[in-house]
């Protein structure tokens, strides 16, 4: 043992101090020394580290999940806290005799055979260290070498955020090989010596609570095969859920919103001709739901399609510019009424003029001469009296007077009645756009219960679609 010491120190002594860049043989030489003294262990002669130690040799895999880092929904990653256990068999190495354990150096692990792990989603891996790297090689009386790291890893993850904020997101890493086909090696959640980490049968749950998230890892029972390469290449796999906390979107997002919606509906009780106090409120609902929508829509992360909540701002939005758009047609209904009810006086006085007047008589020359005139001397004044015929025209110009309230007056063409489609539409359209302006606020009533109907209607749906 001091033999071999002994180059050691003098190859040190000699360097002053200095730093020296990794040296293959020292190291295999330095780690050979460790043991020699304490257990007299050394590696085979005719050990080979590019063999795997049989054919479908079984590589078990455990996870002891410490802590979740944090979530990024825009670069679509997670960050964990891990102690990564990996164990298999090795016949090829002994143990002394009534020694449970071997703690070889972390250097050791380049003069054995060690998987060739690859996890298929990593995208950075960070090994913990306070006064030295937490990494352990460990070799067992039974044969079984386990390595064990502490470690911050990056996972990447394929996110969907079409159900924002409805969203569940479902991650898969696969723990396997990039180079040993299922022939030579299999990978599989550990079986044996239960300890911290998530189970062998895939029962095990481990969750965690974050501001926006709960976090569960769960086991895969089954073993998955990737194919690509020379063939098929074994793989364990653990799935990470991510479930969103919704009370914090109903509170902020939703709730508002649907107040803003009920709230616009006020605006059917308000008077109609009270026009800034309504226009103000439905003006000002309006761009708040527009305002919470961009804001929304910024925050929130990008989606090839409409996110499930702004489909939500947009359909309150729309409520509330219908809530507008009605008051548009009241007011228009309004104005209508009014200019209708001064050409409907202008045409009551037509008509009284013409009722007070003498009547025309279309009477031929032959008639005049043959209808006798009779009639009675008043104040010294001869005063006709007309006879049958004459009656008759006045009852047929009485026939043809005007009715009250009745549009069809202007839809009547000059020479002829009103007949045809064009003439029955402009009528139907009098009538809707009167009944609009209404001064006793027909359509406001009829409005104040047609859109909560609508609006729960909608809630139904939407629930029942994006919750299913």
């Amino acid at each position: 043992m001091w033999k071999l010491l002994m180059p050691l120190l003098a190859l040190v002594a000699f360097g002053g101090g200095a730093t020296f860049p990794a040296n293959k043989e020292l190291l295999e030489c330095a780690s050979q020394i460790l043991y020699m003294d304490q257990h007299s262990y050394q590696v085979p002669t005719d050990y080979n580290r590019n063999i795997p130690p049989g054919k479908n040799t079984t590589v078990y895999i455990g996870v002891n999940i410490i802590r979740v880092s944090g979530v990024d929904e825009n670069k679509q990653e997670i960050t964990l806290d891990v102690f990564l256990q990996v164990s298999w068999t090795e016949d090829r190495l002994n143990v002394p005799h009534r020694v449970p354990f071997i703690d070889l150096p972390w250097e050791f692990r380049q003069l054995i055979w060690t998987p060739d792990l690859y996890i298929w989603q990593l995208q950075t891996m960070k090994i913990l260290s306070v006064l030295q790297e937490m990494a352990s090689l460990r070799l067992y009386a039974n044969r079984t070498v386990t390595v064990s790291i502490g470690a911050t890893i990056t996972i990447k993850c394929d996110m969907d955020f079409v159900l924002y904020p409805l969203d569940v997101q479902n991650c898969d890493i696969d723990f396997g090989s990039y180079k040993y086909t299922t022939e030579d090696v299999r990978f599989e959640w550990r079986e044996v010596a239960r300890w911290l980490g998530l189970g062998p049968v895939g029962n095990e749950r481990s969750e965690f609570r974050l501001p926006k998230y709960v976090v569960t890892f769960v086991t895969a029972k089954s073993n998955h095969i990737h194919i690509f390469g020379e063939g098929e290449h074994s793989a364990a796999r653990m799935q990470i859920i991510l479930s969103r906390e919704l009370r914090s979107y109903l509170l902020e997002s939703y709730l508002p919103s649907s107040l803003f919606v009920i709230i616009s509906w006020g605006s059917f009780c308000v008077i109609p001709e009270i026009v800034p106090g309504r226009m103000v409120l439905l003006v000002t609902t309006l761009l708040s739901l527009v305002t919470m929508f961009d804001t929304v829509s910024t925050n929130s992360p990008d989606a090839l399609e409409l996110k499930c909540i702004e489909v939500w701002l947009i359909s309150c939005t729309i409520f509330v510019f219908l809530a507008l758009l009605e008051y548009f047609v009241v007011l228009f209904g309004i104005r209508y009424d009014k200019s209708w009810s001064r050409r409907r006086q202008d045409l009551r006085r037509a008509a009284s003029a013409a009722q007070l007047g003498p009547p025309p008589l279309h009477i031929n020359h032959l008639q005049r001469l043959s209808t006798p005139v009779t009639g009675t001397p008043q104040g010294g004044m001869f005063s006709p009296t007309l006879s049958v015929e004459d009656e008759g025209l006045k009852q047929q110009f009485e026939h043809q007077a005007i009715q009250r309230d009745s549009p069809i007056l202007e839809s009547i063409p000059p020479g002829g009645r009103a007949t045809g489609f064009v003439t029955r539409m402009r009528g139907v359209i009098d009538n809707g756009v009167m009944f609009c302006g209404a001064q006793h606020g027909a359509l406001d009533k009829y409005a104040l219960m047609i859109f909560p109907m609508c609006f729960l209607l909608f809630n139904v749906i939407y629930w029942t679609t994006y919750l299913s």
